[in-house]
Formats: C-alpha cells, structure tokens, sequence
C-alpha cells in the first residue's frame, strides 16, 4: 500500500476508494494471520491508516450528497 496525501485522494473516484479500503483490508488480514515473528507493524499501521482515509472520504462525500 502507498502512502496518498490529502488531495490525492479527493482526486480518486467513488470506486477506486471502494477498491483502496478492499486492498487494505485484503493486506491487513494477510499480515495479522502471518507467524507471530514475520509480521510486519509497519505494514499493519500504515493499512490502518490508508483504510481510514479512504473511509473517511467517502463517508464525508455521502454526507455531502445528503445535505444537498
């Protein structure tokens, strides 16, 4: 997963953000299941990270939509 600033992901459509979560979550799954030694903190956090922000713009763009 690749780090995407603020205005990077207000660019990405509906879907790709749809996929972004998908691909996080496939890639948080993957590392918490790995041997206890072989996971990677890193890996999980930044997941985390790319998930919520992907979250958190599709959610304030639905909210957006209902307030129109």
């Amino acid at each position: 997963i690749h780090r995407k600033n603020k205005q990077a992901i207000r660019k990405e459509s509906d879907k790709d953000l749809d996929e972004a979560v998908e691909k996080g979550r496939q890639t948080l799954r993957h590392e918490r299941f790995k041997d206890a030694m072989s996971r990677k903190a890193s890996i999980i956090r930044g997941a985390k990270t790319e998930i919520a922000r992907a979250l958190t713009e599709l959610n304030a763009r639905r909210r957006n939509q209902e307030t129109k």
